[in-house]
């Protein structure tokens, strides 16, 4: 049991590492968090600092999820591929979305966690996300809005992975919905934006695109 709440802290500490914050720091002397829309993520730091600055950002980002939900394998307690297993590699995933949103390492104050739970996903149900970013680009690319392509991304997991891939886990299922709402919740106020039509376009993305 100790040895599981040890892996369970290191998933938080690992979610905790403010790539954003000490990237940002390290190579511009920025704390994003004080500019554009104050949020410790990939979109902000390549609005505010440039994409090839948030590029780094994003996937270590991502990797914090993956890399937590594989910590599970750390246990002696679990046998892989059991429900008690999933469970445990979903505590330890929802660990370190809670340490990139809460970090210990940057005064708990953090992103979304949009990248960390596309790692998590990623680790967990590769095929039904890669549909939900197939899905996060096209809409990115179509509407030119990242808070809404995050949203339909969040929405079409649990579509891809209960009706297109029928998974038989009920906990990934629940999962799947979690995902979805949590990012609902997340991104509340980019859906007031959203519908008040004040929401930010991330043109810096499309700018050297003809």
């Amino acid at each position: 049991m100790i040895i599981n709440l040890l892996i369970i802290l290191c998933a938080y500490l690992l979610g905790s590492i403010p790539s954003a914050v000490w990237i940002g720091k390290a190579t511009k002397g920025v704390d994003v968090r004080e500019h554009g829309s104050k949020n410790a993520g990939t979109t902000n730091t390549m609005r505010v600092l440039g994409v090839k600055t948030g590029i780094p950002v994003l996937l270590i980002d991502v990797f914090k999820g993956f890399a937590a939900v594989k910590f599970a394998l750390l246990s002696s307690t679990f046998v892989a591929g059991t429900n008690v297993f999933v469970n445990f590699q979903l505590i330890l995933g929802a660990a370190a979305v809670l340490g990139h949103v809460f970090p210990v390492f940057a005064g708990f104050r953090g992103g979304k966690g949009v990248a960390t739970i596309v790692g998590i996903l990623l680790a967990l149900y590769w095929q039904a996300t890669l549909v939900a970013i197939a899905v996060f680009f096209i809409t990115l690319f179509i509407s030119k809005y990242v808070s809404l392509s995050s949203l339909m991304m969040g929405l079409s997991y649990p579509v891809s992975a209960i009706l297109i891939f029928k998974t038989d886990s009920i906990t990934l299922k629940i999962f799947a919905v979690a995902v979805c709402i949590l990012l609902l919740i997340t991104h509340r106020n980019n859906i007031l934006r959203l519908l008040k039509g004040k929401e930010g376009k991330a043109t810096f993305l499309f700018k050297n695109v003809k």
